[in-house]
């Protein structure tokens, strides 16, 4: 009698460098506007289409792992991708990089934001970086769309997927979409090989995976049995934007409540110093979470500013990359067997279908208003299919389009 052969064990050696790594997240860290939706499609324009890193259904993969778990989904998906391209390195060079702009831009904002709040042509900026992020989103959309929902069963779990999502509100319908997903991919997807799922070159085992799970869980279990108090020192900040990035689920804008109530409800944050950092987070290139380098920065806990901020943000990314990182090898073996196969297949049309509602609500419906707002998000889509204008031409042509359309 035979048996199966055990899953593997060791790690699969990482193709590329962590310089390659710095040098591509650099260029999204600057360029990503538009929130994690938008950074979907900015990751899978820059490592899919454009460098060949990984296939759509690798990514596919992945975007699947960081929707389902908790954390900024865009952050995490940038680690993945530094990590099964460059090993460790490659994912810490992918999220220093994907990161740094948008904290060090919110340092700025925050000492200019009194000055510009006052200026005309700030609302047709922001305008400009809602339109660019509808092109980004729609190119990728159309590009995973193409690739991972080929046949009439995979297209009705997306559109079923996109509808679920429309028809509620917050992230546990969008989880609902993706283990639904996987159960439709079981029944409907039974055309779909198991090899067409080829593992991920990671740098680490199951065994360094249930290490990392330990330190998340310890982490989270001291940051929720610290009391909070109305005098922050370094462990109470710390805990509390551990908190809050452990425990949040669809990333991006849902994390606000959260931060909230760590740190307004206590008294560290004014509520305006609060309100003001949110809007300036929505102007920068890069994931919301960086918010907390803003917050940091202005909790009194009697160190410089920078290491404040440092804290926090730290704090609030720790969790959400841990946990990733800890799932990866369990997940990788997984989609070894032939089960698995059908229920990704299923779950990646799925995330099709949440990447399409989330393209609808909010993206489309904030960012197009009128005739003129629609042509410069059609240029800018044509610009990005073209593959040969860089990035930051189709942002400077969105905003420079949005502000020409203010004037007159």
């Amino acid at each position: 009698m035979k048996h199966a052969a055990p899953l593997p064990r060791t790690a699969t050696p990482p193709p590329g460098s962590a310089r390659e790594v710095f040098r591509a997240f650099l260029r999204l860290g600057l360029t990503s506007f538009g929130g994690p939706i938008a950074h979907i499609g900015y990751l899978r324009h820059e490592c899919v289409a454009r460098r060949g890193w990984l296939g759509e259904a690798r990514f596919a993969h992945l975007v699947a792992v960081c929707q389902f778990l908790p954390g900024p989904a865009s952050s995490q998906l940038g680690f993945a991708l530094g990590l099964q391209r460059a090993g460790w390195r490659g994912a810490f060079a992918a999220f220093v990089a994907f990161t740094l702009p948008s904290a060090l831009c919110l340092f700025v904002l925050a000492l200019l934001l009194p000055g510009l709040a006052g200026n005309a042509w700030m609302p047709a900026v922001v305008q400009g970086l809602k339109l660019l992020a509808v092109a980004v989103v729609a190119h990728g959309l159309a590009g995973m769309a193409r690739r991972v929902v080929p046949d009439l069963p995979r297209i009705g779990i997306g559109i079923a997927a996109a509808a679920l999502v429309l028809a509620t509100a917050g992230a546990w319908p969008q989880l609902a979409a993706i283990v639904l997903g996987s159960g439709a991919g079981l029944v409907l997807c039974r055309g779909v090989a198991s090899q067409d799922f080829e593992p991920l070159p990671l740098p680490h085992g199951r065994r360094t995976a249930a290490m990392l799970l330990a330190v998340w869980l310890a982490l989270l279990l001291t940051a929720l049995a610290l009391p909070v108090t109305s005098a922050p020192d370094a462990g109470g900040v710390f805990a509390a934007f551990y908190r809050a990035g452990a425990l949040v689920f669809g990333g991006g804008h849902v994390v606000l409540p959260l931060l909230q109530e760590a740190v307004v409800a206590p008294g560290w944050v004014d509520g305006d110093v609060f309100l003001a950092g949110y809007g300036a987070a929505q102007a920068v290139p890069g994931p919301m979470f960086t918010l907390a380098a803003f917050l940091g920065a202005d909790i009194p806990l009697g160190m410089p500013a920078a290491a404040a901020a440092a804290l926090a943000l730290v704090a609030i990314f720790l969790p959400g990359l841990l946990l990733l990182a800890a799932v990866l090898p369990f997940w990788a073996a997984l989609v070894r067997r032939p089960f698995a196969a059908r229920a990704v297949a299923g779950i990646n049309a799925a995330v099709v279908g949440l990447l399409a509602a989330a393209f609808y609500d909010p993206v489309w419906r904030e960012g197009i208003r009128g005739p003129g707002d629609l042509l410069v998000a059609a240029v800018a889509l044509g610009l990005l299919a073209s593959g040969r204008v860089p990035v930051l031409a189709v942002v400077a042509w969105c905003v420079g389009a949005s502000v020409a359309l203010q004037a007159f």
